[in-house]
């Protein structure tokens, strides 16, 4: 129950202080602020969790960029038992029509594929991957 709670309250952090950046980008380029986001929470494989932060931090996070899936933040629990294999990050996107055109051309990705083959060669790194998409309310200051 305490790991929900610390899911929860990062999420809601992170999208908080992501709301007034992407919602001042969005106006400044002239689009909708309403968006859709992605909270991910990745449960890595014993001892994994160091060789998937590599992993995002050299690789994925560009390969997301490139298909349209925006960065908003990436965290990792400070209490074990989460804080030794949990990542948790949120993506946005401009409707979930996008995301999953975007999710699809990830995953079809031969720079994804070979990226993820060779990280995977002592071992899957994920266990367990859990995803929700979130819509902002009328009064959060990120839309």
């Amino acid at each position: 129950m305490v790991r929900r709670g610390v899911v929860i309250a990062i999420a809601v952090a992170g999208i908080f202080l992501a709301g007034f950046w992407i919602g001042s980008e969005r106006a400044a380029q002239g689009l909708p602020k309403n968006r859709v986001f992605e909270l991910r929470t990745y449960t890595a494989n014993e001892g994994k969790l160091p060789a998937l932060q590599a992993r995002f931090r050299d690789h994925t996070t560009k390969i997301f960029e490139k298909h349209g899936m925006k960065n908003v933040g990436y965290w990792v629990p400070t209490d074990p038992p989460a804080s030794e294999n949990t990542l948790i990050y949120i993506l946005s996107f401009p409707d979930r029509d996008a995301a999953k055109k975007s999710w699809e051309a990830f995953v079809n990705d031969p720079e994804w594929k070979k990226v993820q083959q060779e990280s995977e060669v002592n071992g899957k790194l994920v266990g367990k991957i859990d995803s929700v998409f979130m819509e902002a309310t009328d009064f959060s200051p990120i839309k």
